[in-house]
């Protein structure tokens, strides 16, 4: 079934019904003053719970499910309210999702053969403490769905969280370490500092008890994270074209790319940030965009005084990131109505509204003359960082030739960008998309190791 704007506010409205804002929580469980004060309280609670069987670690994490849904929509004007991005309906959505649909210890399977010379089992165990690093576009989502899959795998966790989004984060990390009290686990499965700094980012990754880090942000911290000398899970940047040929439903892919753009204004790395269009159906797709989907178009000079905005000195300007398209367009002295929800226009390739990843509902048209031109721009836009690409078309060759030019680790074949999330497509939720490690879509067996158990001349019994 697919997930249009409509559906989209109707379970937001249900949600909100549900739940009422609370206060604040009075006690602070896993924050620190001290980076290395928080790595010995995870060290301490990692004892216990590695000695945790799975049904505790599964009944923990239940409740991690819980009290995300009864905190959904605190957690999302608190992002809202701190970073200044996203929108609410939205980032609620978010947390259902990480509620839903982030896997637990289901996750952690054994596999077992037997042949004449015995038995061998391949089980998954913990690397014990785990750092990460987790962005402000999306901190409660990060730090809550990296804590239930770190510690189903048995691990805790420090978490070193962009200054920007700190309360957030604390709230979230509060919310995990409850949820493990609540059911008789320890404390500070899930730490950080009061004052998150590049200093304690440092001491964190080269702590001696920290065997993996995980970064989720923009390449400069996931380089970072790879040159620690540590193993390290990067999930980095990202910009996503959306291919449109002449065979796709173009009512359908006009909806479905806006819907995936402007959701959460743009924030997830996944989000469709531009459109390769075949020159055929190019001016059609256009057409519904802005008559059907509340698209603004802009002229030549509004794409340069929106240039000069949003990418100010040559640079991403973080006042704009994860702002509505009404709120970008008031900054070049452009008043819209509410339902304006993305700004478009047609323009090269190396326009820079359009090769750069903005994060922002700004959905920039490339026109091209067929399918092979398509792919060719497609894969130019992603820049290599293989992360996601999308594509519209009834061709299943095209498809598949696409999917394998752009080798990305999330393709979305004829629907929105957020269907890789598990929102209206099969699948499980993470915002760690590891595309630069080559993970992908992490979950618990990403941060767990491989163990092999032998037994010679034993248990076969075929």
């Amino acid at each position: 079934m697919a997930v249009n704007e409509s559906m989209v506010q109707d379970i937001v409205k249900e949600v909100m019904a549900k739940m009422q804002l609370g206060a604040a929580p009075t006690v602070s469980h896993g924050v620190f003053t001290d980076m290395n004060e928080a790595v010995a309280a995870a060290k301490k609670s990692q004892q216990i719970v590695r000695r945790l069987s799975m049904d505790q670690r599964e009944q923990i994490i239940s409740v991690i499910r819980r009290k995300t849904r009864e905190s959904a929509e605190i957690l999302a004007r608190m992002g809202v309210d701190e970073t200044g991005m996203g929108n609410v309906p939205h980032k609620i959505l978010k947390h259902q999702l990480v509620a839903e649909k982030v896997p637990g210890t289901e996750d952690i399977r054994t596999e077992a053969y037997s042949g004449d010379r015995g038995l061998t089992l391949v089980e998954l165990g913990p690397f014990g403490v785990i750092g990460a690093i987790t962005p402000c576009t999306n901190p409660s989502e990060t730090v809550l769905c990296n804590t239930m899959g770190m510690f189903a795998a048995g691990n805790t966790v420090v978490f070193n969280p962009h200054p920007a989004a700190i309360k957030t984060t604390i709230y979230a990390i509060n919310l995990v370490n409850e949820a493990s009290l609540e059911c008789g686990g320890p404390d500070n499965i899930a730490v950080t500092v009061e004052k998150p700094t590049m200093e304690t980012s440092a001491i964190m990754m080269k702590h001696p008890d920290i065997p993996l880090i995980a970064a989720t942000g923009g390449p400069g911290v996931v380089t970072a994270v790879l040159s620690s000398g540590k193993r390290g899970i990067g999930a980095g940047a990202g910009n996503p074209p959306a291919l449109v040929d002449e065979t796709a439903d173009l009512h359908k892919a006009a909806e479905d790319i806006v819907n995936g753009c402007t959701f959460d204004n743009n924030l997830p790395c996944i989000a469709e940030k531009e459109i390769v269009a075949v020159d055929s159906i190019a001016d059609e797709l256009y057409y519904y965009m802005v008559n059907e989907q509340g698209c603004y178009p802009i002229n030549e000079e509004q794409q340069k005084q929106l240039t000069d905005v949003v990418l100010k000195g040559g640079r991403l300007n973080r006042k704009c990131v994860g702002r509505s398209a009404k709120t970008l367009l008031s900054m070049i002295g452009i008043d819209v109505p509410d339902n304006i929800r993305c700004i478009t226009f047609f323009g090269e390739k190396e326009h820079p509204l359009i090769a750069e990843e903005l994060m922002m509902p700004i959905l920039g048209i490339v026109r091209v003359k067929d399918f092979e031109e398509g792919v060719a721009a497609a894969k130019w836009l992603e820049h290599g960082n293989r992360h996601s690409a999308h594509i519209h078309s009834k061709n299943v060759d095209r498809i598949t030739t696409y999917a394998r030019e752009l080798d990305t680790a999330i393709l979305v074949k004829n629907g929105p960008s957020y269907a890789a999330l598990g929102f209206g497509g099969e699948s499980i939720c993470t915002f760690t998309i590891a595309s630069r490690t080559g993970e992908g879509l992490t979950s618990a067996k990403t941060f767990a190791k491989v163990r092999r158990c032998v037994m010679q001349d034993s248990l076969c019994i075929r």
